[in-house]
């Protein structure tokens, strides 16, 4: 029987492009298999937000990550993509993480090459670690895993340049990774060239409101990239909509003028019995 990450992987290799909206609870986990998608994408950043109310900076670990992962794969069956972000530690610490993180139901672990503690992608000051510590990890996390994809991240963009970024994600290819990841280049055409020479599976990040200009699926699926993940979109519209109830019900005491923005109960009940 194929694997969920074997059904990932024969996906990426097709078009179109693969798009993975992330989750930061089952409930949203839910809401985008019904929607349609065929993957899932489960941030650090989000988590960071929902769970604690604090900015993607490094607070949330590996055992925060799992707990969410646990929620999500036993609501889904769609393949989950889990961010991992520095692996919690050095290469030895990856093996665990891996095997937990996999032993929880995530198909696809990204790995990003920052200095830990790290910072979101889209912040500034970033550092990262040096090639070889990184290629360690890439090693361990392929040594560990039975049958999840690893993602290469490398933030070098901000830190190095394009050409070393680019640089950075085909040594990690080379190395092992199946899927390589710039984070935050800050405009098109540095886009455009990522894709362009980047020479195997490569994904791309869009955050509202982030370094990188907001692309179509399709004009990333024509530079060339396999994947687009949507991280932060549900919790930027869910902290949204909640700012405009909760001030709606401060000013009328009532939910009344907000009914026709919300799912009402019997509605909800047949999406949490589907």
């Amino acid at each position: 029987m194929e694997s969920l990450a074997d059904i990932l992987l024969s996906r990426l290799r097709r078009k179109p492009i693969l798009i993975a909206p992330g989750a930061y609870n089952a409930l949203c986990a839910k809401l985008i298999e019904n929607a349609g998608f065929e993957a899932i994408y489960v941030g650090g950043a989000s988590i960071s937000y929902s769970e604690f109310a604090l900015p993607d900076l490094g607070f949330i670990g590996l055992e925060d990550m799992q707990r969410c992962v646990l929620k999500i794969r036993n609501t889904t069956s769609l393949p989950i993509i889990c961010d991992a972000d520095t692996g919690y530690g050095n290469d030895v610490n990856v093996k665990h993480t891996v095997k937990v993180l996999e032993m929880a139901g995530a198909n696809a672990i990204q790995i990003e090459d920052q200095v830990f503690p790290k910072k979101c992608g889209h912040l500034e000051d970033k550092r990262v670690i040096t090639e070889e510590e990184m290629i360690l990890k890439i090693k361990a996390a392929l040594q560990t895993r039975k049958e999840a994809l690893i993602i290469a991240r490398t933030d070098a963009y901000s830190v190095l340049g394009l050409k070393e970024a680019i640089k950075r994600a085909n040594l990690y290819l080379k190395n092992g990774a199946d899927i390589a990841f710039v984070e935050a280049p800050q405009n098109i055409k540095d886009i455009k060239t990522i894709a362009q020479n980047v020479k195997g599976l490569k994904m791309v990040n869009m955050v509202e409101g982030g370094k990188s200009p907001l692309l179509s699926s399709k004009v990333l699926e024509e530079f060339g990239y396999n994947l687009v993940i949507f991280p932060g979109s549900a919790i930027r519209v869910t902290v949204k909509a909640l700012q405009k109830l909760f001030s709606i019900l401060k000013i009328e005491g009532s939910t009344t003028g907000y009914l026709k923005e919300m799912v009402l109960f019997d509605e909800l009940q047949k999406i949490l019995s589907s």
